[in-house]
């Protein structure tokens, strides 16, 4: 268990380009689905819910990237 928590409560530093361009994409994509959102729902709790779950996707997805 301390490997684990070593590994998930450090800096994780892009190791390459190739990483750098992952999490761009991903920063990227999860742009573009929020602006479709945008566009589509209406303003309300469940639209801020949906933004804010789609935030943690973006975190969730370049923690992946960084840490493994």
């Amino acid at each position: 268990m301390h490997e684990q928590i070593e590994k998930n409560f450090k800096y994780h530093p892009p190791k390459d380009q190739e990483t750098v361009l992952a999490h761009e994409t991903v920063r990227n994509e999860c742009r573009h689905l929020a602006n479709t959102l945008d566009t589509l729902l209406p303003n309300s709790r469940e639209k801020s819910l949906a933004m804010t779950k789609l935030e943690e996707v973006m975190m969730w997805a370049n923690a992946s990237i960084a840490r493994n």
